[in-house]
């Protein structure tokens, strides 16, 4: 700005210099026909307002609603969950409203969540954590957002963040954040552009999320044909034996002991055996990294056999999260009470027992029969009497197999989809930089400059 000159005594000319971002401070080149402004050179910035004191939410719908953070949700509103206001209550707060052509920016706490209000909640009132952007002109609201969105004004926005208890962005940091600004119609190609590759992403990211979502459906499936004879009827067929091979009895006479855990304290060690507990126990596998260790002394003067599982022993959880089990798979460990210890006789595969006691069946009945209400309780007496079918040692070991390809073989594919879902929003962030830096293959560097677009503007 020309030394000495207020803004309203400036030439065209040199309000259009003034605005411009100069090349020093631009965060990075653009096309030649797309320039960099402030924010706050094609927009207002006005914040919310909260509840006047005293005044509370409705219990019921009324024509007021109110906007707040919680009900910011993947750049829309999460209609259901809004809350809503008396008339009274809106009169007083009635020049901090928000309309469908506006796009709102969270403030305090989770900072730069932005999106458009639907229609329907046109003139609402708008929590005092939040900001409008409004009377946008120069730039489509849409590209706006999706810009707010990118990891360059994300950046701008946290480098600007006051940290105190409670994080707030200023009104006129808002303002402040640096915009690259494309002609009108390149900004529609952008924003085009954009649009259709996250549909592309989005699609990609629901069949992941649905391969996920059908594993345990999955598996409870093969667990289900496992237990019932129905994995293995070909082995049964090609070996000559029907399911008369299979003994049906109580668990605990397939059992040499089951018992649970220490109940008394045990100290902490950085070295020295292991001490199991529910919280150990994941999936058919024990998780040492969570767990802790005891001292040896402890260990071998303060505890009982029933404490000490042995190798090939059934871990159970029956405090808590009930019903995981795992095969104990080294020496040298110990269980709380949350854990009881199956010991089978030779007549079970550990690994058997394991997905046995996993199957949705053997999972259900133990549910039903546990006691307790804040914190559940399955009762090792009540385990003992369920009812199990056990086939021979062969088919118990080709059941195994069969279950532990199978389960393998989701796995992968479980990880597959998992890293989909994590790449999936790191692709996102990169068609956003590439968006706004020009490179989508969308700029016609033909079209007249941004520049011309912004004098009308000013």
């Amino acid at each position: 700005m020309a030394r000495g000159k207020k803004k309203e005594t400036l030439t065209p000319e040199e309000r259009l210099q003034a605005t411009l971002v100069p090349e020093s401070e631009q965060p990075y080149p653009v096309p030649g026909n797309w320039c960099w402004v402030k924010v706050g050179t094609i927009s207002k910035v006005k914040g919310g307002k909260r509840l006047p004191k005293g005044r509370t939410f409705l219990g019921e719908k009324s024509d007021y609603p109110y906007i707040r953070v919680t009900d910011f949700d993947n750049e829309s509103i999460s209609i259901e969950n809004v809350k809503y206001i008396d008339c009274d209550t809106h009169m007083m707060i009635k020049n901090y409203t928000i309309s469908s052509a506006d796009i709102y920016i969270s403030i305090a706490g989770t900072i730069g969540k932005v999106g458009i209000i639907p229609e329907e909640l046109e003139g609402a009132n708008l929590t005092e954590n939040a900001a409008k952007i409004t009377d946008i002109n120069g730039a489509y609201q849409l590209y706006l957002m999706l810009f707010l969105k990118s990891e360059v004004a994300q950046n701008q926005m946290k480098d600007s963040t006051i940290s105190t208890t409670q994080p707030k962005l200023a009104l006129f940091r808002i303002e402040d954040i640096l915009l690259p600004l494309p002609p009108l119609s390149e900004q529609l190609r952008v924003v085009d552009r954009i649009e259709n590759l996250f549909v592309k992403l989005d699609e990609a990211r629901q069949k992941a999320q649905d391969a996920l979502d059908s594993f345990e459906t999955r598996k409870a499936a093969i667990l289900h044909k496992a237990f019932t004879g129905e994995l293995t009827a070909q082995w049964r067929k090609e070996h000559g034996v029907g399911m008369e091979s299979w003994e049906t009895k109580p668990l605990g006479e397939f059992l040499e002991l089951i018992t649970y855990g220490f109940t008394n304290p045990m100290p902490d060690a950085d070295i020295g055996p292991w001490k199991i507990t529910a919280r150990s126990i994941h999936d058919g596998y024990i998780d040492y990294s969570i767990s802790r260790k005891t001292t040896q002394e402890a260990f071998d003067n303060l505890l009982t056999d029933k404490s000490r599982p042995r190798v090939n022993d059934v871990l159970l959880t029956k405090d808590g999260s009930i019903g995981r089990v795992s095969v104990v798979d080294r020496a040298g460990i110990c269980i709380n009470q949350s854990v009881a210890l199956l010991r089978p006789t030779s007549k079970v595969k550990p690994d058997f027992l394991r997905d046995l006691l996993q199957s949705p069946e053997k999972q259900k009945i133990m549910e039903l029969q546990s006691g307790g209400t804040a914190l559940k309780h399955i009762y090792i007496t009540r385990v003992d009497k369920m009812e199990i079918s056990v086939p021979s040692l062969a088919e118990q070991v080709e059941i195994c197999n069969l279950v532990n390809n199978f389960i393998a073989k989701e796995q992968q594919a479980k990880e597959a989809a998992e890293g989909v879902l994590g790449q999936i929003d790191l692709m996102k962030k990169a068609i956003l930089a590439r968006a706004f830096r020009g490179e989508l293959g969308t700029n016609d560097p033909r079209e007249e400059s941004a520049v011309e677009l912004l004098k009308q503007v000013l």
